[in-house]
C-alpha cells in the first residue's frame, strides 16, 4: 500500500506550508483560488454523473442516505469534532487568520468530502488494491499538495487533520477492494460514480458559497447506491 501514504503526506505537507505562509500569501489568491477549486469539484462531479446507468436507485440512495445523515446529525458531529480539533491545535499553533468559527466549520465539512470522498481517491484506492498500481492516488496527491495550502492559508494547520479520515477511507477501500470488486458489476460501479458525482457537485456549490448543501449528510448514500443499483437491475 503506497498511494494512501503518499496522498496523506501531500495533504499534511500542503497544510503545513499553507499555514506557514498564510499571512504572506496574496489576498487575491486566498480569496479567489477556493472558487477555482469549487468550480473544479463541480466539473469533476458532472463528469462522474454522466456515467450513470440507472438514475432511479442513484436518486433513491441520495435521498435515503441524506435523510439518514440528517437523522443522526452527521454534519453536526463532524463540525463538533472539527471545532474541538481547531481549539486544541490553536493552543499550540497560532491561527493563520481571524476566520470565523462558522465559516471555518462550513469549509471544513466541504473539504472533508473534497479530500476524502472524491472519485479519484475512491477509485485510486480500489485500483491500487486490485492491481498494485498507485498512479491515480499519486495524481490526487499532486492535486492535494496544491489545494491544501490555499485553504490552510486561511483555516490554519487544522486542515491537516483531514489526513486521518482520508487515510482511513483509502485504507479500507484498498484492503476491501479484492472483496468488493468481484461482487460488483459495471452498472453498479457506474451508479456509484454518479452518486459520488452528485455529492462532488454539491461540494463545489458549497465551496463557492453558492448554496450550502448538507454534503456530510449525503455521505451515507455512497454505502447504499450499489446495493440499490443491483436490486434495481435484478427486479425492476
Amino acid at each position: 500500500m503506497i498511494g494512501p501514504y503518499i496522498n496523506g503526506a501531500a495533504l499534511v505537507l500542503g497544510s503545513a506550508a499553507g499555514a506557514l505562509i498564510g499571512p504572506k500569501l496574496n489576498v487575491g489568491i486566498r480569496q479567489q483560488m477556493p472558487m477555482v477549486f469549487g468550480c473544479a469539484s463541480m466539473g469533476l462531479g458532472v463528469a462522474m454523473i454522466v456515467k450513470v446507468k440507472f438514475l432511479a436507485p442513484v436518486v433513491l440512495a441520495l435521498v435515503v442516505g441524506a435523510l439518514f445523515g440528517e437523522l443522526i446529525q452527521l454534519e453536526r458531529l463532524i463540525q463538533k469534532a472539527a471545532a474541538s480539533a481547531r481549539t486544541l491545535i490553536e493552543k499550540v499553533v497560532p491561527p493563520a487568520s481571524d476566520i470565523s468559527q462558522e465559516e471555518f466549520l462550513d469549509k471544513f465539512v466541504a473539504l472533508l468530502v473534497l479530500f476524502c470522498m472524491s472519485g479519484t481517491g475512491v477509485y485510486g484506492s480500489m485500483s491500487e488494491g486490485m492491481t498494485g498500481d498507485p498512479t491515480l492516488l499519486v495524481v490526487k496527491a499532486i492535486l492535494d499538495l496544491f489545494t491544501a495550502p490555499i485553504f490552510a492559508s486561511t483555516m490554519g494547520i487544522t486542515v491537516g487533520i483531514l489526513v486521518v479520515p482520508q487515510f482511513l477511507v483509502q485504507g479500507m477501500l484498498y484492503w476491501g477492494a479484492s472483496l468488493i470488486l468481484p461482487l460488483t458489476t459495471p452498472d453498479m460501479l457506474a451508479d456509484f460514480s454518479a452518486c459520488g458525482g452528485l455529492i462532488m457537485l454539491a461540494t463545489g456549490f458549497r465551496i463557492c458559497g453558492i448554496k450550502q448543501f448538507p454534503v456530510a449528510s449525503m455521505i451515507p448514500a455512497l454505502l447504499l447506491v450499489m446495493p440499490l443499483s443491483w436490486l434495481w437491475a435484478e427486479f425492476v
